[in-house]
């Protein structure tokens, strides 16, 4: 069965980085876009990054972009990453792994990132 597994989260001061990571399994990785999600308290969740199969197109959401950076590992480790940088207060919120199946949508349990001094 499909699952993620979403790791990486924690408390960072504003302008500090993290690096998130969700591991895939039970599909065929490399055939289907990643993406990645935030919800913050009272809002909808929002797409963050996408990433196409093979790595060779990303897009962003216009608050991260130039401070995200969405990659993937196609090969054993099976992974999409998230590298967060320049982190603002505003970043802070659940962050979800995610890929499309067909009409089924999979979801990670998440990972909490909380930007604060």
């Amino acid at each position: 069965q499909v699952q993620l597994v979403e790791s990486g989260g924690g408390l960072v001061q504003p302008g500090g980085s993290l690096r998130l990571s969700c591991a895939a399994s039970g599909f065929t990785f490399s055939r289907y876009r990643m993406n990645w999600y935030r919800q913050a308290p009272g809002k909808e969740r929002e797409l963050v990054a996408t990433i196409s199969g093979t790595g060779g197109s990303t897009n962003y959401a216009d608050s991260v972009k130039g401070r995200f950076t969405v990659s993937r590992d196609n090969t054993k480790n099976t992974t999409v990453y998230l590298q967060m940088n320049s982190l603002k207060p505003e970043d802070t919120a659940v962050y979800y792994c995610n890929v499309r199946i067909g009409w089924d949508d999979y979801w990670g349990q998440g990972t909490q990132v909380t930007v604060s001094s």
